[in-house]
């Protein structure tokens, strides 16, 4: 890996208020985005072009999530509402009606029917992803749960919350397993390694963690970005992980031993976001999507030599 190229290829326009959340669908030919405005808006990624607004909401959507082994997509909104459209067949199937306050995560198994929703009440609701009846509804934090990351095996889960304490959870039984204390703020990013299960942990602090995966001790810590770091991806076939941060920055890390192979940002001059970058997403080995308060979505071509 000597060279990396980073090509913008389309900037898209059309939000009126901050992007929060993306996601997409399984073969990457759409796009799903949502934040402070009315509507989730689905984009034509092959052609870089608006499609249709999928589904209006009343309330600043702060995340969204395909659910494992299906064509729904779950949009957790502020007033607390996780609504289940079929983007595919374009209608609503489902209502999820239990929290109070914000939900900002959600997370679904491919090894069962579940889904995990988490928001700033401080509690956690699992739901059957077929009937979309609520099984259980924990207490995790005084503070909001803000962000959620399953492992591959998918028999553990990591929920982030503002009290800047990560929390280890059983993925079959639900249960506290381990909880984590090494960020000063609050945690707004978690990710597993695909092949080696370490969790690697962004906070308000802008300090990257890496944990050890049989006890949590800290393997390594950066200083990653300036300001608060609010996404970490492993690209699905490239041994590479980018961030993304309110400093307006993307960055681009080596999976083997964390050391930075790219900062794109307007220092370096790339014609990046002009504002806080809130969300971050491979859409396949190549292709990057970032989201931001300046009210647009990049896709960036990143190619390495």
């Amino acid at each position: 890996m000597s060279k990396i190229e980073v090509i913008k290829k389309y900037t898209l326009t059309g939000h009126q208020n901050p992007i929060f959340a993306l996601e997409r669908n399984v073969d990457s030919t759409l796009l799903f985005t949502a934040g402070n405005d009315k509507g989730v808006v689905e984009w034509d990624l092959i052609k870089g072009e608006f499609k249709r607004v999928l589904l209006p909401v009343k309330s600043s959507v702060y995340c969204l999530h395909r659910i494992a082994n299906s064509s729904l997509l779950a949009v957790g909104e502020r007033s607390g509402l996780v609504t289940i459209i079929d983007f595919e067949a374009s209608k609503v199937v489902a209502k999820l009606m239990h929290h109070e306050k914000p939900v900002f995560g959600i997370q679904s198994f491919y090894s069962k029917p579940e889904l995990i929703v988490s928001s700033e009440d401080g509690t956690v609701s699992i739901w059957n992803t077929q009937s979309f009846q609520r099984l259980y509804n924990f207490s995790v934090s005084k503070d909001t749960v803000r962000c959620i990351a399953l492992n591959k095996e998918e028999n553990v889960f990591a929920l982030g919350a503002k009290d800047s304490k990560i929390r280890i959870f059983d993925a079959n039984e639900y249960s506290l397993i381990h909880e984590i204390d090494e960020h000063s703020a609050a945690i707004t990013a978690l990710c597993f390694s695909p092949d080696t299960q370490q969790l690697l942990t962004g906070g308000r602090d802008a300090q990257l963690n890496i944990f050890d995966p049989l006890d949590y001790h800290l393997v390594k810590n950066l200083t990653a970005h300036m300001f608060t770091i609010y996404g970490i991806v492993f690209n699905p076939e490239l041994p590479i992980i980018a961030t993304a941060s309110r400093d307006k920055s993307i960055k681009i890390w080596r999976k083997e031993d964390y050391s930075l192979l790219k900062n794109i940002s307007l220092e370096k001059g790339y014609p990046v976001h002009r504002l806080s970058i809130n969300n971050i997403l491979w859409s396949n080995y190549n292709t990057l999507i970032t989201v931001s308060d300046d009210k647009t979505a990049m896709v960036w071509e990143i190619n390495i030599t």
